[in-house]
């Protein structure tokens, strides 16, 4: 079967593969489904971490993965750290670093994460609040890259743009755009400068990765 992928706005991804439904930062959504196998928190600032959309999403057998400070907020889940590996039956999630090197923002000392989401044939990069750091770099054999683009709390387009060309991914869809900050100009600028090809979402449109 098929794996989907939905932009469901700002920072907040739906991943669907056979039976299996991941929820990544949910936040604003429109509906509570609690359809979710898995949600993954990247940290706790507000339009990432959202108990709200969180329980909206979360079924009896929901499974939370997410940095250690949303466990502790949650005192549910289970904590994933960068470099770490969880095997979930027929899914692998890796936490990468997600940090700013140089600004306040997102400090690398907070442990906070992106994820590589390895599932049916797919590994899917979600990156969470970043800059461009040597840990991303390093990645490997990545068919779908999520990248931020807004600027200011992350990358910006063009940096954003220099990340694919490190990571070579078959794909990539620009994300923290539309909300908050950014606009759909940085999403067209990163779209223009990177180094594969780059599919632009409207927030809830869903795409195959198949």
């Amino acid at each position: 079967m098929s794996i989907t992928l939905q932009w469901l706005g700002h920072a907040s991804f739906k991943i669907c593969h056979e039976d299996i439904v991941i929820y990544i930062d949910p936040w604003k959504l429109k509906d509570s489904p609690q359809d979710a196998s898995f949600v993954l928190i990247s940290h706790s600032h507000y339009d990432h971490y959202s108990p709200e959309d969180i329980a909206g999403v979360s079924g009896e057998n929901t499974k939370l993965i997410a940095s250690a400070d949303v466990i502790a907020k949650e005192k549910a889940g289970e904590t994933i750290t960068p470099g770490q590996t969880i095997e979930l039956g027929s899914i692998r999630v890796s936490g990468v670093a997600a940090y700013n090197p140089r600004k306040q923002f997102h400090p690398k000392s907070n442990n906070w994460v992106g994820f590589v989401i390895e599932l049916g044939s797919k590994r899917i990069y979600y990156a969470g609040d970043t800059d461009l750091t040597d840990v991303m770099k390093s990645l490997k054999g990545i068919d779908v890259a999520l990248l931020p683009v807004g600027g200011t709390y992350t990358m910006n387009a063009a940096e954003a743009a220099e990340a694919t060309k490190h990571i070579k991914p078959k794909q990539a869809i620009p994300y923290h755009w539309g909300d908050i900050v950014g606009g759909r100009t940085d999403a067209e600028a990163f779209s223009k400068a990177a180094g594969c090809e780059i599919r632009i979402l409207s927030p809830g449109e869903t795409i195959s990765l198949d």
